[in-house]
């Protein structure tokens, strides 16, 4: 998150550093623990989204399904399940009493669609698993400096009407948390050039504080601090990833028409 929340820095950062072994060694091993572990993944945070708007178990299945489609089939039908899935959700939740149909169909592609497109990410080998290294290390310095800056420096807020804690410090933090974990992250996976791809990393952290910001409005819509209580710090698994959803399509429309893996740009 941009700027504290209640609790202390320390919290969060012991999170991090407990949950990240997991991703990391599934995206690292590949085969099928990557897929396995986006598949849960998702269906958390689907679970969530339903928690927090109030919805039934359709918006689950619609999202489990995507994602099992993309992990078994490829990204193609995991898109079509995903797309199909959000007017069967928006169509189940209407009759329901005191239900908010588009919010609750909203959740399938902003959790299903990163999800696949994850997994299509990953299929270029070393490459892709190069890139989903470097975007995870990028996404959690963005929030950590995010967070870090904003709750020294305080300031000007970056969206008072969708956050009122979310600062312009902050934001300045994580980009350049994020550049510099870039720099990091391109000299150690020996990426073709390094300023590119700093300033990849600056400009995904912008993307990635405007996926925070998002479900910050969902959640202020809903009267709710947290999706969930899963993680001490952090509240819920999607209050953790909410960037990276936003992350994730971003860095895949730069693999797509950019002409390569982003790791091979000069």
């Amino acid at each position: 998150m941009a700027l504290a929340e209640t609790g202390s820095l320390r919290p969060r950062i012991v999170s991090a550093l407990a949950l990240a072994p997991l991703p990391l060694a599934a995206i690292w091993l590949g085969g099928p623990w990557l897929p396995i572990l986006t598949v849960i993944a998702a269906i958390v945070m689907a679970w969530e989204w339903s928690r927090l708007c109030g919805g039934g178990p359709a918006l689950l299945a619609a999202v489990a399904a995507a994602v099992v489609a993309a992990a078994i089939a490829g990204v193609g039908y995991g898109v079509a399940v995903a797309m199909s899935g959000t007017v069967v959700v928006w169509l189940a939740e209407r009759p329901r009493p005191g239900s908010a149909p588009l919010w609750t169909a909203a959740g399938v592609p902003w959790v299903a669609l990163p999800c696949v497109i994850l997994l299509w990410l990953v299929q270029s080998g070393s490459a892709g698993r190069g890139t989903l290294l470097w975007l995870f290390l990028v996404v959690w310095a963005t929030d950590i400096g995010a967070y870090a800056v904003g709750r020294q420096v305080g300031g000007p807020l970056l969206a008072p009407r969708w956050s009122p804690r979310k600062t312009w410090a902050g934001l300045i933090g994580g980009i350049g948390c994020a550049a510099l974990v870039g720099w990091a992250a391109g000299c150690v996976l020996g990426a073709a050039s390094l300023l590119p791809l700093v300033a990849l990393s600056a400009g995904l952290a912008v993307v990635e504080q405007f996926g925070d910001l998002a479900e910050s409005v969902a959640k202020r819509r809903f009267g709710v601090k947290d999706a969930s209580s899963l993680i001490p710090g952090h509240g819920g698994l999607l209050d953790r990833l909410d960037g990276l959803l936003a992350a994730i399509p971003a860095v895949a429309l730069l693999t797509l028409f950019g002409g390569g893996n982003v790791l091979t740009w000069r």
